[in-house]
């Protein structure tokens, strides 16, 4: 059953469309448009044809699918791979409240706005406020908007919070800002940044180590796929090979 404010997918096999259904809206794709009306009696599983006769399958989207084809990236996004592991090594678990910085195009945001509903909260710092309009669109493509408030600030300053049961930081100098994300933290509590070099790691495990945080772990995390040809079975051309470094470790 679709209900109005469902986000929905689109596929012909071939293309696949992501949006959010609204009683009388009509969706426009290049084979045609799509009243939203007609996507909501269809219901999941179901089709639904454009008024030029191109069949679509309606399909329930999962959080992969928004991530890698749904969502608009103004940034590099923090891949499933990654940000799965990150959300198992954080613990998070509904009623956290989560820090987060950069936001970025919202990616791990939603996984981990997903991991701690429905009464825990991801508050995510972006120093850079053009990034936060479109990662607030992101969220609301995956329904967890209300699980989420985004705030323009730099981690350079103070934050005004200091009830925090994890944290992740995804920014270029994480080891500048140790002592502010430290003092924002709950003792003990579990954090993870994502540095795309290993100068970039040296460096924020010096600062963590003289900021008296513990069990610290760096790891990477490798994807390959394989052609589903059960003839000829073998690994894709290509592989979703080094993203970044993830470095984790707690308030000690």
């Amino acid at each position: 059953m679709i209900k109005e404010g469902d986000t929905v997918q689109l596929t012909d096999g071939k293309n696949s469309f992501f949006l959010k259904v609204k009683k009388g809206e009509i969706f426009g794709t290049h084979r045609g448009n799509i009243k939203h009306d007609e996507i909501i009696t269809a219901g999941y599983g179901g089709e639904v044809k454009t008024h030029k006769g191109h069949p679509f399958m309606i399909l329930r989207p999962t959080l992969h699918d928004i991530i890698m084809f749904g969502i608009k990236r103004k940034t590099q996004i923090i891949y499933p791979k990654d940000s799965s592991y990150i959300t198992l090594k954080l613990g998070l678990t509904d009623g956290m409240k989560v820090l987060e910085s950069g936001v970025g195009s919202g990616a791990l945001t939603i996984v981990m706005a997903n991991a701690v509903k429905p009464s825990g909260k991801i508050y995510s710092y972006e120093k850079e406020e053009k990034y936060i309009k479109n990662a607030y669109s992101n969220i609301k493509l995956a329904g967890l908007e209300k699980y989420v408030e985004i705030k323009h600030h730099s981690l350079d300053q103070p934050l005004p919070e200091n009830f925090f049961d994890a944290a992740f930081i995804d920014v270029r100098e994480p080891w500048l800002y140790i002592d502010n994300i430290k003092k924002s933290l709950k003792k003990g509590s579990p954090i993870g940044f994502l540095v795309p070099t290993t100068n970039q790691v040296s460096n924020t495990l010096q600062a963590l180590k003289e900021n008296n945080f513990i069990n610290l772990e760096v790891v990477e995390l490798l994807e390959r796929h394989y052609k589903p040809v059960p003839d000829r079975l073998r690994p894709e051309d290509r592989m979703v090979a080094h993203t970044g470094y993830l470095i984790f470790g707690r308030n000690g």
